[in-house]
Parts: structure tokens; sequence; C-alpha cells
């Protein structure tokens, strides 16, 4: 077998079997430019885990071994600093228990890097409903997934924390059909006045103007996201990006478009989410909330605010 390039080499993801300070690889299941994601279990006890490792592509090369080495003394302070914050907003976010947050089991450094493992959970995500068109997202089934995920995102926000990448992929309805919030991949401190800065993860369509743009962070930039995700469920598809919304916004607005099929209320808070100016939009998930479930019935705003329903409640046909 040929020899691997540099650049081949550093892709590189490690090889199944691979022994993990306690935990045996299976396969790799996700990644992108900042972190590869593994399947494990765990060799004491046996469960499967979910493995993220903080892998900057453009920065490293992966060493016989499994060691990580940036490429170049250029990167050396960049990658170092990179570890840093991951080990250290990793640490923070396994101090984090609710039932609509994936949890964080462990931290470890070694390899050069390091490492975050989460609890495993089978499920569907979102893109699935989105594209299956009998699994129809209704009113109902947004309000038994969307705010779960919000009540999440409120702990998340109350820690001082942004996800910043909220997408229908980052939404798991487990079995038993309630709803996950996936990937810290992304996640930053909130520092009251601070504005975005550094490598972000970016998804087109779902990610907040002020990402683009450096602009000032805030529990608004994951609220633009959110009602993004819910915006692409009842339209089938994700909203144009916040950079040609800028420029030329053709977002149609879904009162118009979908306006007999949910409630006015719910339509106006994901339209009010998605306002361009962050200062325009709610400015915390309670007000969020509060908006779009103005005008439900008792019984709906129960079963949203305290998990009473499961899609699995839902008719399927």
């Amino acid at each position: 077998m040929a020899a691997s390039g540099p650049q081949e080499s550093s892709r590189r993801p490690l090889s199944r079997g691979y022994l993990l300070d306690g935990y045996r690889i299976e396969k790799i299941i996700g990644g992108g430019g900042f972190s590869l994601v593994y399947l494990a279990y765990n060799v004491s006890t046996k469960l499967k885990v979910v493995i993220k490792e903080y892998f900057p592509e453009a920065l490293v090369t992966r060493l016989p071994g499994g060691r990580l080495a940036p490429t170049s003394d250029s990167d050396l302070r960049t990658y170092h600093l990179g570890i840093k914050r991951f080990f250290s907003e990793a640490s923070a976010l396994a101090g984090l228990k609710h039932r609509n947050i994936i949890n964080v089991s462990n931290i470890f450094r070694t390899n050069n890097t390091v490492y975050m493992a989460m609890d495993y959970a089978q499920g569907q995500d979102l893109r699935w409903y989105i594209k299956h068109p009998k699994s129809r997202i209704s009113e109902r089934f947004l309000m038994i997934v969307f705010p779960q995920i919000a009540l999440g995102l409120r702990e998340l926000h109350r820690n001082n924390f942004l996800h910043l990448d909220i997408k229908p992929a980052n939404i798991l309805l487990r079995s038993g059909g309630k709803p996950l919030l996936l990937d810290f991949g992304a996640v930053q401190r909130i520092i009251p006045g601070a504005r975005f800065g550094g490598v972000q993860t970016l998804t087109h369509g779902f990610a907040a103007p002020e990402q683009y743009q450096q602009g000032e962070m805030g529990p608004w930039a994951d609220l633009y996201a959110f009602g993004a995700t819910m915006y692409s469920c009842i339209a089938g598809r994700p909203p144009p990006s916040a950079l040609n919304r800028q420029k030329d916004d053709q977002m149609k607005p879904l009162s118009r478009t979908h306006g007999r099929k949910y409630s006015k209320s719910l339509l106006a808070a994901i339209e009010w989410s998605m306002r361009l100016d962050y200062r325009e939009r709610p400015q915390s998930v309670d007000t969020f909330l509060e908006s779009a479930l103005t005008g439900m019935s008792k019984e709906v705003v129960d079963s949203a605010l305290h998990g009473t329903l499961s899609v699995d409640d839902l008719d399927a046909s």
C-alpha cells in the first residue's frame, strides 16, 4: 500500500478498535472542520457513548499511534488556545443536567487533544421528519418538540452559554418521542457586551446575521436559529441564509403561506425571532415562549412546558 500524504493523514480518524482512555472506538459517525465524532463503548460499563474529538483539520496532522500535532510552528499557539477553550467549556457543560440537553459524561485529554464523551441516544433527528411527508409536522408536533427544546436552551443561557448551531440535525427525537438538543461543538460563553470572534461553525439558513458579522453575542442569536428551525419544519426547507436576506430579503412570511394551518401567535413568534436586527428579536427564551403560546389552551400550554406528551402520542397518519 502506498504511503499516505500529509493531507490524507491529517484527516484520518481513529480506527475501529482503538482503545481511548477506557473507551473502544466503534466507528466515526460525523464531524466537521474542527471535530470528529465517534460511536464508542465504555470498556467497563459496556454502554455505548458518543465521543467528540477536538480536531481542527486545517491545523493538525494525525501521527502514528493517534496523537495530533500542529502542522507548523505558526499554528501551535492557535491550536493550544483551541484546546484550552474546548476543555474549559466542555467541562462547564458537563455540569449541566437537563432532560432535553445531551448529557456530557466525561472530559479527558490525551493524544495531545481533548475529548468529550456524551450519552448515546437512539432516535431520528428532525431532518427525517421534514423529509418524510407522511409524518406531517403539525402544530401539535411543534408544540410537543420545540417548547421542550426551548427549556433546555434556557438552561444553557442561564449558565452563560450560547449553543450557536441549532438546526434540525441537532434536535433528536429519542425512542419514546422526547426531544433532545445535541452538539455542543460551537458553544460559546456569554460575555455581556462581547462580540462574536474567532473561528465559528456556521450553518447557512440557521446562523444569525451577527454570527457572520462578528456582532454582539446573546440569546437572540440562538433564538434566530431556533425560529429558523421551526420555519424549516413548517415550510419543508431551510430559510434563505441571513447574508442573502440582508442583501435582498426574499423570505416569505409564514403568516401568508401557512396562516390557515398554524396559530397566528406561533407564526408571529417565529417571524419575530428571525428579524435581521437582533435588537428587534425576543431577547430571551421566556419572552419567545410567552409570545408563541399566547391564546393557546391550558392543555396545550401545560403539555408544552411540562413534557406530558411525546411525539409517539401523535397520530402517525
